[in-house]
């Protein structure tokens, strides 16, 4: 490795290193604050404190490493175009491109090391993470309850509007809905003044006891047509009590063995795959189930029968009804109306069950190519702001931080809404990955291709100078005379 080349990686490494550490600490002060209300005066020993903490940190890294890369980038070329060291490396014949070869290299290995960063370090401290929340919920319950918001537990998603007492068991304001199947319908309410959690760490059952409230209970009818009435039980207690069975969510000890539900930011590459072609093959099931189903409740025949020498039928005649008398007529109406409905019905549940079922699809692709932007982010940002520096001629901390935050911004911005955009069908969710890529990838283009021709960021001439021409023109042709003279 030659003297310039090593000159180049200590400045960027140096550079970078500063840059990622202040803001891995400024995004880790960020959870502490978000998670401050679940922390504070809970009782909670600091091992327990520092565990959480180092579980949350490796989700950080998709937005710290990128921003990294670019604010390093433009600092590093943004000094070393300010103290004319790359002039003097140009009047050697050291071209830009040549010059950010042995960053181009680095790049590339810190770009694999992203991707098997975000393959395989994160999910397990995704899944360290959730499990280890849950296990601080089961030693102190309070914490499984945050104020002002629904919070799942168990089979139960419970919300109060204030908690007290010496460990915040004492709740104040309890609504509670009950999940009555898989598909988290919520078919029990729950209202209560007041109410205590107790439980014991040596048990995984967290009792409720609710004092002076109200219970509400959706009652679905056998006949299709009095549903649209939505009748419902509603009843009245002085004291009720709920036991709530967290044996299958958490365990006390948070070394021992853990079990929860695998979500898309839990799995790597090949277990999203798998994940994927089951999800993909229950989704084609399950509409073939519908629409054989459907069918066969309207009177549609999809399999052709044995072929039978036609028999001659009477003629029908166009108006069927007048074979009946007006109570078979009202009687054929009410059930092709209640068949309706139950068809209508069904459709439409159907509908929201295989919407639900797409979505869980597009969140899991989503995750699975999330894992290769992190990686393409790393090329992508130093492409813009090594060029970026070269050209703004800018180090330190002022105008770079300025470039950086701008860009930065824009593309989580684009990746976020092109994310959840993907998520509800509004696109694919390649395209919505990778959206924020393919839109600053021409700017990347744009700033290498000016910076290697020692082109300014702006050519204000390229700009000025059609439109003073068109002036002129407009000049010459109405008022020839003066221009004359």
């Amino acid at each position: 490795m030659k003297i310039l080349d090593k000159y180049l990686l200590k400045t960027f490494l140096i550079t970078f290193t500063t840059v990622f550490v202040i803001l891995f600490f400024i995004f880790i002060l960020q959870t502490v604050w978000l998670f401050i209300s679940e922390l504070a005066g809970k009782d909670l020993d600091l091992i327990l404190v520092v565990k959480f903490l180092l579980f949350s940190m490796p989700r950080i890294i998709p937005l710290v490493l990128p921003l990294s890369v670019l604010l390093a980038s433009i600092m590093t070329f943004g000094n070393l175009a300010e103290n004319y060291e790359f002039a003097a490396m140009k009047s050697s014949g050291i071209s830009l491109q040549r010059a950010m070869r042995v960053l181009i290299i680095f790049i590339c290995v810190l770009s694999i090391v992203a991707f098997w960063f975000a393959n395989n370090v994160i999910p397990y401290a995704e899944y360290k993470f959730v499990n280890f929340r849950k296990n601080i919920a089961q030693a102190k319950p309070a914490m499984a309850i945050a104020e002002g918001q629904f919070n799942d537990v168990g089979t139960y998603n419970i919300k109060v509007n204030k908690k007290s007492g010496e460990n915040g068991n004492i709740l104040t304001g309890v609504t509670i809905h009950e999940k009555a199947n898989s598909f988290g319908e919520n078919k029990t309410v729950i209202k209560a003044k007041n109410g205590e959690l107790i439980s014991n760490e040596k048990s995984s059952i967290l009792k409720l006891v609710l004092n002076d409230g109200y219970y509400y209970q959706d009652v679905t009818p056998k006949k299709y047509e009095d549903r649209a009435k939505l009748p419902f039980i509603k009843g009245q207690f002085k004291k009720q009590i709920i036991n709530i069975d967290l044996s299958e969510l958490n365990k006390t000890d948070d070394d021992g063995q853990e079990s929860v539900g695998s979500t898309n930011g839990m799995l790597n590459v090949n277990e999203l795959r798998y994940t994927l072609d089951s999800l993909n093959k229950n989704l084609n099931n399950e509409i073939i189930s519908f629409s054989e189903n459907i069918n066969q409740r309207v009177g549609i025949k999809t399999t052709p029968k044995a072929l039978k020498p036609e028999k001659k039928k009477k003629a029908i005649p166009n108006n069927i009804l007048s074979l009946y008398t007006n109570k078979q007529k009202s009687d054929i109406i009410k059930m092709a109306s209640s068949t309706i409905t139950s068809n209508i019905y069904s459709i439409e549940t159907t509908q929201k069950e295989l919407k639900d079922e797409q979505r869980e699809i597009n969140k899991h692709l989503s995750a699975l190519y999330e894992k290769f932007v992190i990686a393409f982010a790393c090329f992508l940002m130093f492409f813009i702001g090594a060029p970026l520096g070269a050209i703004i001629r800018k180090g330190g901390l002022g105008l770079p931080i300025v470039f950086a935050v701008l860009i930065f911004i824009t593309f989580h911005f684009i990746n976020t809404f092109g994310k959840r955009l993907s998520q509800e069908g509004g696109m694919s969710p390649f395209m919505g990955s990778w959206m924020s890529s393919f839109i600053l990838l021409p700017l990347a283009v744009l700033l290498t291709y000016r910076a290697t021709n020692d082109n300014g960021l702006i050519n204000f001439d390229a700009i000025t100078t059609p439109i003073s021409q068109l002036f002129q023109k407009i000049s010459e042709r109405f008022f020839p005379v003066q221009n004359k003279q």
